[in-house]
């Protein structure tokens, strides 16, 4: 799809290898064709596992897969806004 994040509620992101689907893992973004999700990846890499360990653990992954959670998260953390709350006494 291009290099777009599409906002729709059953979508493909990038490259196609990340899904958001509400059927599956409650709209958690996932990586195609499985219910591992994005951030179960991320907790782990966080955690101190590798690539070629979570490869080794999930089989059914690719490389790609896994640089394309990354490059998922990073565009959400880029694209998050944050507002300020007023706190009124």
């Amino acid at each position: 799809m291009g290099g777009l994040f599409l906002c729709m509620a059953k979508r493909r992101v990038r490259d196609g290898r990340i899904m958001v689907d509400p059927k599956v893992m409650l709209g958690k973004p996932v990586v195609r064709g499985t219910r591992i999700t994005v951030e179960i990846l991320l907790e782990k890499l966080a955690a101190g596992l590798g690539v070629e360990e979570l490869l080794r653990d999930y089989p059914q992954l690719e490389r790609e897969d896994i640089l394309a959670a990354l490059k998922y998260a990073a565009h959400v953390v880029g694209t998050e806004e944050v507002r300020p709350l007023r706190v009124e006494s």
